[in-house]
């Protein structure tokens, strides 16, 4: 006994059923229509539009005083659209959304310098309409073999798009070969999801089919793609534009295989049913008397706004999700309702072939199925945080908004307000440096209003309760010398605040540096982490002193191991004093010069041989490691200078004035200098 069978997507798409909706509609409100080219690669469908009055046209300039021209479902290259609009003529765009998309993105990429790869036919619609948003620069390939020909300089500063109805096996062995080849090509899958499960059912159906029938116009690209794919897996395969061109004598076996291209009715495809059956006789025996459209429609699932539905992933872009309900059309998940975090991959939220629950937000036959997944997690994750109030269990989540007097942090897909008082524990005058931060919150409070239920939580609550049992632990496990790692918190003139788990210590300026500063900023700043160890902790005043220098960069540590008595250094001159000159030997180690070993003369001050900054070489000639003093010498370097002559016996009588270089008083010692410190610390 012959079944006839037809595959499981066939028929009008959702491109083709709103193109021709948008003119039906024009027409209806008595709209003079003319299409830019056939709306649609169907003869019979064009031809009854035209007997209801549509005219078509081949550009803008042949449209008519009063006349609306319809953009058809292939869409149009940019300079005919523009010129619509420099001409003046009303218009309405019914291009299919998906072929749409195409023309953003290689607008986009055409912009940004990329090479535009298409894959498809040249001569399409479609295509010409696609190439002419990147100014017809595309190179346009339709096989593996062309693909491989290009040059692979071309190909590395690509970005490739594909015909929506163009073959998916042809498409795969290109992008493998892309892949395989170029790390830098940026490759787009617009196969129109539709077209994909079209050709798949169409296969499908052909491996176990005596003989099939692929119904659709000889001009679709789509139809032709069918017949292609059918035929490698069913010889006996035929192209049929309706009924009347079935070849009845050649069509046997017992499975029929029936499809249809996007741009064939249902009408056409009954009329073809029928005459395989032999007799006009229900397409299913559980359907009673029902038209083929409205078997079809009834095996569809109803959809409407509001509705939760679960559905499968049939195709992910960088912008969108397109998923499978069982509807006459694929619902969309635009990338800012899959969740909160606006700058996610939906490549990361899911992938084809998966199940996903989803809320209906729209459903139009104009602009498709709207769908929501954060909507769902929102749902779900409320019941999540009226629990959390109820227990007072601490919620995590992600600050994702700053916004008038508060925070908004997401958690469980939902959306809580944190007022700035309770945004931190310490108060932050800048709430926008919060954005992005993982917190730790409880709900403090939940509220209804017109507009619906609202979550206050607190993160400083959680905050204090962590700081207390941190502080706890802190005081019960204390001891001196032990280390902590800390973040400082603030920093005033006299040292830094150093938050080490639950309780905030000091680090003195003078325990920031082994020299001399004068600011803690030029040490630490708000935010550093750093490895402190406890001086000395209060449990009674809640006091606790920090250290932060290490032993090993002690300078005087440093100056042991590398100076002693004798040695010669070179040295600057910091500071000068009645009784010498103070050096630096190295950072942090100042030296004392005596006024009696600056030069190897008589010296009345300092300054009249040294200034403040010169470098100048000085033999250490004392050393005190336990009172940290060093003198120094640079007479000892200097070669001694000849005495001067004597003067020749006076004439006359007069007092003798000879001045001794080497007066005693002006040689003392450097231990009789007044009780200044040689060095600082």
């Amino acid at each position: 006994m012959r079944t006839v069978k037809i595959a499981d997507r066939a028929g009008f798409c959702f491109g083709v059923s709103r193109a021709i909706k948008l003119v039906e509609d024009g027409l209806a409100r008595h709209i003079s229509i003319a299409t830019l080219g056939p709306i649609i690669h169907n003869s019979q469908v064009v031809q009854r539009l035209q007997d209801m009055g549509v005219r078509i046209i081949n550009s803008p300039e042949e449209a008519r005083e009063g006349e609306t021209a319809v953009i058809r479902s292939h869409g149009l290259p940019r300079e005919d659209e523009e010129r619509l609009k420099a001409l003046g003529v009303n218009y309405i765009d019914a291009t299919c959304p998906f072929v749409k998309k195409i023309h953003n993105i290689v607008m986009e990429n055409h912009s940004l310098g990329k090479n535009i790869i298409i894959a498809g036919d040249k001569s399409h619609p479609e295509v010409i309409g696609i190439n002419g948003w990147c100014g017809n620069s595309a190179v346009v390939i339709a096989s593996l073999e062309e693909c491989e020909a290009l040059p692979q300089e071309l190909l590395e500063n690509a970005c490739v798009v594909s015909q929506t109805t163009f073959e998916r096996e042809i498409w795969e062995k290109i992008t493998k070969f892309i892949k395989n080849t170029c790390k830098t090509t940026l490759i787009f899958d617009t196969i129109c999801s539709a077209t994909n499960e079209r050709q798949k059912s169409a296969a499908e159906l052909a491996e176990k089919s005596d003989s099939f029938i692929v119904i659709g116009g000889k001009s679709s690209s789509n139809t032709k793609k069918l017949y292609d794919i059918a035929r490698r897996r069913c010889p006996s395969t035929f192209l049929v534009e309706g009924a009347w061109e079935l070849p009845a004598h050649e069509i046997k076996g017992d499975l029929i295989g029936i499809t249809a291209g996007a741009s064939t009715p249902d009408w056409i495809i009954k009329e073809v049913y029928v005459m395989v059956d032999e007799q006009e006789k229900n397409i299913n025996n559980e359907k009673g008397d029902q038209s083929f459209a409205e078997a079809f429609e009834q095996s569809l699932v109803s959809l409407n706004t509001g509705d939760i539905k679960v559905g499968k992933v049939v195709s992910v872009t960088p912008t969108e999700v397109y998923v499978d309900l069982g509807y006459k059309m694929e619902g969309v998940i635009p990338a800012d309702e899959l969740a909160d975090d606006t700058d996610v991959d939906p490549a990361s939220v899911c992938s084809v072939g998966d199940e996903i629950e989803v809320f209906v937000v729209r459903v139009s036959d104009m602009d498709g199925v709207k769908l929501s997944k954060k909507k769902i997690d929102a749902i779900k994750g409320w019941k999540t945080v009226e629990a959390a109030y109820e227990s007072g269990k601490v919620l995590e989540g992600k600050v994702v908004e700053a916004v008038n007097r508060g925070i908004i942090v997401v958690t469980n897909g939902c959306r809580v307000f944190v007022p700035a008082s309770l945004a931190s524990e310490r108060f932050t005058s800048d709430l926008s440096s919060l954005v992005g931060n993982e917190v730790r919150f409880k709900i403090v409070n939940i509220r209804e209003d017109r507009r619906g239920k609202k979550a206050i939580g607190s993160i400083k609550e959680v905050a204090v309760e962590e700081r207390k049992a941190k502080a706890e632990e802190f005081w019960a496990n204390v001891e001196e010398g032990k280390h902590y790692t800390g973040v400082v918190k603030t920093l005033t003139k006299f040292g830094a605040f150093v938050d080490i788990g639950g309780v905030d210590g000091l680090i003195h300026i003078t325990q920031l540096s082994w020299q001399r500063i004068k600011d803690p900023s030029e040490v630490v700043k708000v935010g550093d982490v750093v490895d402190v160890y406890i001086i000395k902790a209060n449990r009674e005043t809640n006091k606790v002193s920090l250290g932060f220098r290490k032993v090993e960069d002690d300078p005087w540590v440093i100056a042991k191991s590398r100076f002693d008595v004798g040695s010669v250094v070179n040295v600057k001159v910091v500071r000068l004093v009645p009784f010498g000159a103070f050096v630096e030997i190295i950072p942090g180690i100042d030296g004392l010069v005596h006024i009696s070993q600056i030069a190897n003369k008589r010296v009345n001050k300092p300054e009249d041989e040294l200034t403040v900054g010169q470098m100048v070489d000085a033999k250490i000639t004392d050393i005190d490691w336990e009172k940290k003093k060093i003198g120094l010498s640079i007479r000892a370097l200097l070669t001694p200078e000849a005495p001067a002559p004597k003067a020749e016996a006076p004439t006359e009588d007069v007092a003798d004035e000879t001045v001794y270089e080497d007066a005693p008083a002006e040689d003392a010692p450097a231990e009789e200098a007044p009780s200044e410190a040689a060095s600082e610390e």
